[in-house]
């Protein structure tokens, strides 16, 4: 994560600025106490909606302006190759966060068939052994990059220890959380939009397929 809080309001200090990114980063805080977000609250760059606190648009284009690298630099290079690999992982993850929540034909998966969870899990660990080199590579060009792989190694642990929300359960920093985390910097170092992504997600797993 980059840390200088440079395009915030009135030249805050970094704590404020590394604040706004990581609100951005998660999307949301839950139950977060008062004097930790007022300060976010009161330069507008959060909301509060019950025991959620959210960023604000303000908040987003602050927090872009903050991850975004260089364009046209090696560093944007290097990153947007280690993008490109982790498209068609990305891909693979949501299948496997939908079949552990249904089952083939539609219906809800309650968890009574082992054999079928067990090929869910295999199916996981395809995925976790995938995004390895892909989070390697990005380490050497981004920093504060080398925070996810230990965040998803304990997310698999504790969904292995038998607390499967941590597969995909907003609640937690979940395996599919911390995921969703790491794509959404990806987009703002990047400066790619949602649509951008979602096309070229959709090219890259089309080629994959031959």
């Amino acid at each position: 994560m980059q840390s200088a809080a440079v395009g915030l309001p009135d030249a805050p200090d970094e704590p404020l600025g590394e604040a706004v990114v990581d609100l951005v980063l998660r999307g949301m805080w839950r139950g977060r106490p008062e004097s930790e977000h007022s300060p976010l609250v009161d330069a507008g760059l959060a909301m509060v909606k019950g025991p959620v606190v959210l960023p604000t648009e303000r908040a987003k284009a602050a927090a872009a302006r903050m991850l975004r690298v260089p364009t046209g630099s090696e560093q944007e290079a290097r990153i947007t190759a280690a993008y490109e690999a982790f498209l068609p992982v990305n891909r693979k993850i949501r299948d496997v966060c939908t079949a552990w929540q249904c089952r083939p034909d539609g219906s809800a998966n309650d968890h009574s068939d082992d054999a079928y969870d067990a090929g869910v899990r295999e199916s996981l660990e395809d995925v976790h052994e995938a995004i390895q080199p892909v989070l390697r590579r990005l380490e050497r060009v981004l920093a504060g990059s080398d925070r996810y792989l230990p965040a998803l190694e304990e997310a698999l642990d504790r969904f292995d220890d038998g607390a499967t929300a941590w597969l995909a359960s907003p609640l937690c920093d979940s395996y599919h959380t911390v995921w969703m985390r790491l794509h959404q910097e990806l987009l703002l170092v990047l400066g790619i939009s949602r649509a951008e992504d979602e096309a070229l997600e959709e090219e890259l797993v089309t080629r994959s397929r031959g």
